[in-house]
């Protein structure tokens, strides 16, 4: 299980067992191995993970307009508590927070 936070430090996410899930535990996107990548529930490119846990949308990603399909939902992990804020990392050129 990994923390995953956006660029102002804020918990915005859980990366467990390959799948994706909010703080809350709802399922809510894929890894994708092969790309090193993270894709929505409609299988579309999500975002990444930059500086080795925030997850952030990069603007020129190769993989922007491919639909990888539906994986299907995975259900609910549980609420693996708050970490806090983990520090802002500031504007990163050619990349975006995700709204998740």
């Amino acid at each position: 299980m990994l923390f995953l936070f956006n660029s102002k430090g804020q918990h915005i996410a859980n990366f467990v067992n390959g799948q994706l899930h909010s703080p809350g535990g709802e399922n809510i996107g894929h890894y994708r191995e092969q790309e090193d990548i993270f894709i929505d529930m409609r299988g579309s490119y999500l975002g990444e993970i930059i500086y080795d846990n925030r997850i952030m949308y990069n603007e020129n990603s190769p993989y922007k307009n491919v639909n990888f399909g539906i994986y299907g939902n995975y259900g609910n992990v549980g609420n693996y508590g708050n970490p806090g804020n983990y520090g802002s990392i500031g504007s990163i050129s050619g990349y975006k927070d995700i709204n998740l």
